[in-house]
């Protein structure tokens, strides 16, 4: 197993810089992580600093919150993909899903996916504001839309990833549906143990300490 082949290595904090993003770029290279999962005003750098390499770009839309309009989200996943995205992490709208409103937030998914039907689309739960029953519902309905994962989180919620909530996902998902996990996973024993649950990507910015066994030294 090349545990560096399942890192999405992330760098979303707001105060990320353009040397910050260069850097990472380069450390996804030396390390042959799958990807850089970057904010989209990256995305164009990002692709600029890994010509060459097989480290592919992947980019967040409707991040953090996912409380923007849908038509915002397909605009920006547009954008993203015109600077270079290989990959879209979307976050759905949570507040829609709590309400009820299940039709708009399938719809919302489908509708960025319909504008990237070869290219992979990530839908990002942010299951710790979700019950159980939540959970299976935003899974079964990202399923319904033709994603290609479910992602557990941002990382800015309040909690990241859990063993149970991908165990819950995993219910909905099978053979059908990847998925990623996210937020929270900081060392070697703990990516092992998404792995072993058949997690496909983990999304982190603990990387390097993950596939040297050293401690992250990650802030966020």
């Amino acid at each position: 197993m090349e545990l560096n082949r399942f890192i999405d290595h992330t760098l979303l904090k707001p105060t990320a810089s353009i040397q910050e993003i260069i850097n990472l770029c380069n450390e996804a290279k030396e390390h042959n992580f799958f990807s850089v999962c970057v904010n989209s005003c990256y995305v164009k750098l990002a692709k600029k600093e890994l010509k060459n390499s097989e480290v592919k770009v992947c980019s967040v839309v409707g991040f953090p919150l996912g409380a923007m309009s849908g038509k915002a989200k397909v605009f920006e996943a547009k954008r993203a993909i015109k600077d270079g995205a290989d990959e879209i992490d979307m976050v759905i709208n949570v507040g829609l899903l709590k309400s009820k409103k299940y039709r708009k937030v399938a719809r919302e998914i489908r509708s960025v996916k319909r504008i990237m039907p070869k290219k992979v689309l990530k839908v990002i739960l942010e299951t710790c504001y979700l019950s159980e029953e939540e959970i299976i519902k935003a899974s079964e309905l990202a399923l319904s839309a033709k994603a290609d994962f479910i992602k557990t989180s941002t990382g800015f919620g309040t909690r990241g990833a859990s063993v149970e909530d991908v165990k819950l996902m995993k219910t909905v998902a099978g053979d059908k549906m990847k998925i990623k996990a996210s937020g929270g996973i900081k060392d070697f024993k703990t990516a092992q143990e998404y792995i072993a649950l058949g997690v496909s990507r983990l999304g982190t910015s603990s990387g390097i300490a993950i596939v040297s066994g050293t401690e992250s030294k990650a802030d966020y």
